[in-house]
């Protein structure tokens, strides 16, 4: 929603200024326009019936050490801004001792009528991803999904997964 400031200047009725009643512009402000705003502020959500704040041996890495499935997480998201044409979906590892973090999916060019990725569309064999998806090269040097596998001892790892709605046909 564009926001701007808004700046009241006294009322001039025959060239004498007239204090105008704030409480009253106030009211009528909420009155008829708060309700058209709050309708229209729904927030865009991503959500997941596979996780919930952590992964889970399932979207873990097989391999480098890590012994899980590997299968990426079912995703979806609501209230997409209006003029949203594609998606994009990322997942990435801040904290991954590269100096510049690590990416572990990145699935862009989703078409706008898709809310959701399913379980393990990530596994490009498996052919899961909507049509016209394009699955990007990540940083384990192929495209498709690769799970979080921190080295042994490293600590907490954050793995921050972002949809991103965007007003363009294709990347």
């Amino acid at each position: 929603m564009d926001v701007r400031e808004i700046k009241l200047n006294p009322i001039k009725i025959n060239g004498k200024k007239i204090k105008t009643d704030m409480k009253k512009a106030s009211v009528i402000f909420f009155i008829f326009l708060l309700p058209g705003i709050i309708c229209e502020a729904q927030t865009f959500t991503l959500k997941s019936k596979d996780i919930g704040g952590q992964a889970t041996d399932k979207q873990v890495f097989k391999g480098f050490g890590c012994t899980g499935e590997n299968v990426s997480p079912e995703l979806y998201w609501e209230n997409a801004p209006a003029g949203t044409r594609r998606f994009a979906v990322t997942m990435f590892d801040p904290d991954a001792p590269t100096g510049s973090g690590f990416w572990h999916w990145i699935v862009f060019d989703i078409p706008a009528n898709i809310t959701e990725l399913k379980s393990d569309a990530g596994n490009l064999s498996k052919n899961l991803a909507p049509a016209g998806a394009i699955q990007g090269k990540t940083d384990f040097g192929q495209p498709g999904y690769g799970g979080p596998c921190p080295p042994e001892g490293h600590g907490f790892h954050e793995y921050i997964i972002t949809v991103y709605a965007l007003k363009t046909d294709k990347l």
